[in-house]
């Protein structure tokens, strides 16, 4: 499959049926970068903010810096509980630390399966107080993306693509409704850092073949925002260099086909495909 260049802004979306204009580039606190270099993207435009699964302090303090801009970024918490009773006490707690009265994103995370109506409730319950402006669910299994996209429940879904795992194009992609589809939000651009020759944990990957450029994070990024189903591309930088690296397909915009096909080639290779 080619490249897809329908987008009009390779760097601005709409976030699906929330409505909000968004950066199509995310960042993530997980990983560790620094507030600074956070405040510095937000000033370039970067707008989806997600205080996840790590709550790092410097990326909190970002937050409260940028706290008389509140209605110019996307904040997205996460909660990972299995325990209804639990969820509204990680929101709160939350929202205390960074002095803020709501969420515009709350992250049920990683549900490979519907969501159970008891956490589903326990998250309405909190929209209904005000905390919570929207809805959102990651996955893993990528054919419950059209499923959730299909309904109403969720106003966001998180999910993977990138070059090694490029399943999306198949089983979420050509499945999505016409009108009033969830925001899209994609994970993982490097591939635990394979595409760039390298794995994390038990994921080392395999070796880019000789004589093969090796992607940068920039390319794997670009990779993922030439689809333009994809509304923002999450990346969880640990240092202020990588925030550059980052920004810096921003810049770069959309493969060309030759990049693309060389990304398909490397993601391939990568993936023992």
């Amino acid at each position: 499959m080619g490249v897809v260049t329908t987008n009009t802004d390779f760097t601005r979306a709409l976030l699906g049926r929330t409505g909000r204009a968004v950066c199509r580039l995310g960042v993530s606190a997980s990983y560790g970068v620094p507030g600074d270099a956070v405040e510095r993207a937000f000033e370039q435009g970067v707008n989806y903010l997600y205080w996840g699964s790590m709550r790092r302090d410097t990326f909190g303090a970002a937050l409260r810096h940028l706290a008389p801009r509140r209605d110019q970024f996307v904040l997205a918490i996460q909660s990972y509980t299995r325990m209804a009773s639990l969820m509204g006490w990680s929101l709160e707690r939350a929202l205390r630390a960074l002095h803020f009265d709501y969420t515009d994103v709350l992250l049920l995370g990683m549900w490979n399966k519907p969501v159970p109506p008891r956490i589903f409730e326990a998250a309405q319950k909190l929209k209904a107080r005000g905390l919570v402006r929207h809805l959102a669910v990651s996955t893993h299994t990528r054919k419950l993306v059209p499923e959730i996209a299909a309904a109403s429940d969720f106003d966001v879904v998180h999910f993977r693509y990138n070059a090694a795992h490029p399943g999306a194009e198949t089983d979420i992609f050509p499945h999505l409704p016409d009108a009033n589809r969830p925001g899209l939000v994609s994970f993982t651009a490097t591939s635990w850092g394979q595409l760039l020759g390298h794995g994390l944990g038990l994921r080392p990957g395999r070796p880019i073949p000789q004589g093969e450029r090796v992607p940068t994070a920039a390319d794997c990024y670009r990779f993922v925002l030439t689809r333009p189903e994809v509304d923002v591309c999450m990346t969880g930088p640990k240092d202020a260099a990588q925030m550059e690296h980052a920004l810096e397909a921003l810049r770069l915009g959309p493969m060309s086909e030759d990049e693309h096909t060389w990304m398909r080639r490397v993601g391939r290779a990568v993936s023992g495909k």
